[in-house]
């Protein structure tokens, strides 16, 4: 097992010695500025479009995209098989450079209880000042800055957030959309819901860029798919964009409560093995954070009691998602149709597959047009040892445990973490557990899935 320490730099002067707190940790420096003194990795370009639309953000948030960009930097070029005790948990330290040191190493513990709960991984985050020449990162406008923004909304292309973008713009909202993206299939789902849309309300505004690093952009020679971290650099982009609009802002998060839960379906996914996103837990840790940082961005998630096929069933103009639905990507490996020799396309059986089939089998009255790599569950027997009928297998044990011991759902929904932050709502939690169960349930009646 080995410790990473990652450093950040701000241009090629930037060479003051940063110590490394233990010292046999394998030093990775990422370099932020690139030779056309521009900050890299997407965050330039998401700031010059920020700049376009006369918008500024404060410096904070410029800090937390960077930090943000660091932890995703570290979360998918240090490989858990390569480093972990325990095939799961590595040791990643980060030392960013920031505005405000004072600021930011208050926030320290928290940040680290953040990311421990998001990745699994033991974090220790040390910060320093901006070197000479970078104290102001956030490009002044030049042009008048674009009035009536009511609030940001995530954009990630899928079908929770396409949802929410329709109602917002149903209810006569103004959001400001933001998107990130790393592969051309997400890239694709977003322009064309874009594309869509636009034609629908009108003009409507969005920062959409690509966030990220390939194997080029770091040497440590290993990369890790299970990007536990991905959202805290979604979350960072978006509270880059709510800051500029000066003034209080929510930042919509669409996301189905059984999703944000993401109650393990089994014990190998107990902890951070299961994905975290959108966990209570998780994003009230991110507002306090914000809070804390006096930056006036609040994270909202209004389906947070929603199940996907409720979403659907509500959309404030279903017709309209009926044209559009197809379009969106759900799907966690579109890619891997090409083992099939398919063109890229939902999988079909993957878990946020087959919670989607789920949602809009019974409720957006029309057949699924999604176009899935397998396109029936039902016409042959799934293998359970292989990524078709896995996770099928999985959603058949809980929801059979389900309807043995309903009163289960009680400590289920508290397994992939805490529900303290609103004890109102914890009723509100089961409820959408055990609904969202039962809408996969009723997917998976007739599927046959064991080993092959």
């Amino acid at each position: 097992m080995r410790r990473f320490a990652f450093i950040g730099r701000m241009g090629v002067l930037d060479t003051a010695a940063v110590s490394i707190v233990q010292p046999d940790a394998v030093p990775v420096e990422v370099q932020f500025v690139n030779t056309f003194s521009r900050l890299d990795y997407g965050i330039g370009d998401a700031l010059e479009k920020l700049k376009t639309l006369g918008l500024c953000p404060s410096e904070t948030a410029v800090d937390f995209l960077i930090l943000a960009a660091l932890i995703n930097a570290a979360d998918t070029r240090v490989s858990r098989a390569r480093n972990a005790q325990n095939g799961w948990t590595r040791e990643l330290d980060l030392t960013v450079p920031v505005s405000d040191v004072a600021l930011w190493r208050s926030q320290t513990d928290l940040l680290g209880r953040t990311l421990r709960f998001l990745t699994g991984d033991h974090w220790r985050i040390f910060f320093r000042e901006r070197p000479p020449g970078f104290s102001s990162l956030a490009p002044v406008p030049t042009v008048m800055a674009l009035a009536g923004f009511d609030e940001v909304c995530l954009f990630s292309g899928g079908l929770d957030s396409l949802i929410g973008a329709i109602d917002l713009f149903d209810r006569g909202r103004r959001p400001l959309l933001v998107s990130h993206y790393w592969d051309s299939e997400t890239s694709k789902a977003q322009q064309a819901l874009l594309n869509q849309l636009g034609k629908k309300v009108g003009e409507i505004h969005a920062l959409r860029t690509r966030l990220g690093f390939d194997k080029n952009h770091i040497d440590t020679g290993e990369i890790e798919e299970t990007q536990r971290g991905r959202s805290f650099l979604f979350f960072a982009l978006a509270t880059l964009a709510a800051s500029s609009l000066a003034k209080t802002v929510q930042v919509v998060v669409p996301e189905n409560g059984l999703i944000g839960l993401n109650v393990p379906l089994d014990p190998l996914r107990l902890g951070a093995l299961s994905t975290r996103t959108t966990h209570p837990f998780y994003m009230a840790r991110i507002n306090e954070l914000i809070a804390n940082l006096g930056i006036p961005v609040t994270l909202v998630n209004p389906y947070r009691h929603t199940t996907k096929g409720e979403m659907v069933v509500a959309c404030k103009d279903l017709p309209f998602l009926r044209q559009v639905v197809a379009s969106s990507m759900s799907c966690s490996s579109p890619a891997k149709a090409r083992y099939k020799r398919m063109s890229p396309r939902h999988c079909g059986t993957c878990v946020p597959c087959l919670i989607r089939r789920a949602s809009l089998t019974p409720s957006l009255g029309i057949v699924d047009p999604t176009l899935y790599a397998v396109p029936s569950l039902d016409d042959h027997t799934l293998d359970t040892r292989s990524a078709e009928g896995e996770h099928v297998r999985s959603f058949q044990l809980m929801v059979d445990k389900l309807a043995a011991a309903p009163h289960l759902a009680d400590a289920l929904v508290r397994l992939p973490g805490p529900l303290a932050d609103a004890p109102s709502e914890l009723a509100d939690y089961i409820g959408v557990f055990r609904r969202g169960m039962a809408e996969v349930g009723s997917l998976l009646k007739k599927v046959k899935a064991k080993p092959a």
